[in-house]
């Protein structure tokens, strides 16, 4: 097979980059504001820093679960916009909005009351008696304080999620990259007021970095909702958008079809990484202090593959929904090629400075060590989580959205859990082995990705 099947001309690679370089920066922005977050807390300490980790992945769930429930209406807009529909569009934004205030009222509801004893399967007795250095009722009071605080954000954080994916879906990534750079420089001395008390305010701690990033997410959301009102000629889909409730029946149950597996998915896939925290941290609270550290690293370095997928969302989707099905086709291969060759080259460099960044953390030396060492599990696997991530956008963007489903979070489900439950429970494995194995359940994943994108049945025109 040739080689020049996965590469394209420069007015490609112009055209891809255009549409990533913004989401890049975007979720560049986003991402080094929480890593700056998890040094501030980290450097209160381990407590602190293990109390938020835990909190924040039961708001993954509900971040998931939001970016799920807004994917199945995105997959239309994105068509709707390849076909210059504005009505079609208008619907969708609609639907979003519907979606965004059940996900988070539900979310809001479940954490509110279930948050302790949710946080509580992450402090098993053996955190106690394993040797870590952490005090297990400090991280639980602090992990409880900040996500009291923190559930205040996921509702601006809702609304912004409608506004900036719709923004993208119809090609203006500029405006949420904006947004979150503002949002970003907020948080950032929000955090660095709240958390260490400056301006004469009192030391807040962890209450602090959940109240920087209220004030944050309001002007994000500020910031988004203000151009796409003042813009409606590149937004047309907001005029009318709220003169009524109404949702066509037809489309309403096909967005609802198509858009309930990927929410689901969502749920279950993040759930599952959940559980696999869960299985981390039986290893103790140093564990899951190393982990969350690990964890944000990783994520700074993944937002190039994850602009990617949303690249391979945008560009595929638009062209399916032109009918451009063979088009559509080469061009997910050339972005995937390309996210390919990114990952490895971005991989490396990430590999080499994990030494680096654990110095900024003020925990102990054996926390930082295996910190840096898991950093490095994950740059080697970044190529694999760059196919991995692409081709779940690719069967997307199609509208294949029940094989997704089975993809995604069925295979969590069926393979990645049961693993590391039977490791977790059934060996003494220190965390490091522990890891390794965990997260190369995957690799059969690639082959299972290959081989549906090599069919070529998940292009399709929905709309």
């Amino acid at each position: 097979m040739s080689i020049k099947k996965y590469i394209g001309d420069r007015r490609f690679y112009r055209s891809v980059t255009a549409l990533v370089i913004p989401i890049i920066v975007q979720n560049g922005i986003t991402t080094f504001v929480n890593l700056l977050d998890n040094i501030m807390v980290g450097r209160l300490g381990a407590e602190q820093l293990s109390g938020v980790g835990i909190a924040n992945q039961l708001i993954f769930v509900y971040t998931l679960a939001l970016f799920g429930g807004l994917s199945g209406p995105g997959i239309f807009t994105a068509q709707f916009y390849g076909k210059s529909d504005r009505e079609g569009m208008m619907y969708t934004f609609r639907y979003k909005l519907y979606v965004a205030f059940l996900i988070t009222a539900v979310g809001y509801t479940v954490l509110s009351l279930w948050g302790e004893p949710l946080m509580l399967r992450f402090m098993t007795t053996d955190n106690t008696a394993d040797g870590s250095a952490v005090d297990a009722a400090l991280t639980l009071e602090c992990g409880l304080s900040y996500l009291k605080w923190a559930l205040v954000a996921c509702i601006p954080m809702a609304l912004t999620n409608v506004y900036a994916s719709t923004l993208r879906e119809t090609g203006h990534t500029t405006p949420p990259m904006a947004a979150s750079a503002v949002a970003v420089a907020t948080n950032a001395l929000c955090n660095y007021i709240f958390i260490f008390g400056k301006l004469g305010l009192p030391a807040m701690g962890v209450v602090g970095a959940a109240i920087g990033t209220i004030i944050a997410r309001v002007v994000e959301l500020a910031i988004v909702m203000l151009w796409t009102h003042t813009h409606p000629v590149k937004a047309p889909y907001i005029i009318g958008a709220y003169k009524s409730p109404y949702m066509p029946g037809k489309l309403t149950r096909s967005v609802t079809v198509r858009g309930l597996p990927l929410m689901m998915n969502e749920l279950l896939w993040s759930s599952g990484i959940t559980i696999l925290q869960q299985c981390y941290s039986t290893r103790g609270l140093d564990a899951v202090a190393s982990v969350n550290i690990s964890t944000t690293i990783a994520n700074l370095f993944n937002i190039v593959y994850m602009a990617m997928g949303t690249a391979v969302a945008i560009m595929v989707g638009n062209q399916l929904g032109a009918g451009e099905i063979e088009e559509a086709k080469d061009t997910d291969r050339k972005i995937i090629a390309f996210s390919l060759v990114l990952s490895l080259g971005i991989g490396g460099l990430m590999a080499l400075l994990a030494p680096a960044f654990t110095l900024a953390y003020n925990v102990s030396d054996a926390i930082k060590s295996c910190a840096a060492d898991l950093i490095i599990v994950c740059a080697c696997l970044m190529p694999i989580n760059s196919f991995i991530h692409n081709c779940y956008f690719t069967l997307r963007s199609g509208g294949q959205t029940f094989i997704t489903f089975l993809f995604d979070s069925a295979y969590v489900w069926a393979i990645d859990v049961p693993g590391a439950l039977l490791l977790s429970r059934l060996t003494t494995l220190p965390i490091l082995p522990l890891y390794i194995l965990v997260v190369s359940l995957d690799l059969p994943k690639c082959l299972i990705g290959l081989l549906m994108l090599k069919s070529g049945k998940w292009a399709k025109k929905l709309v």
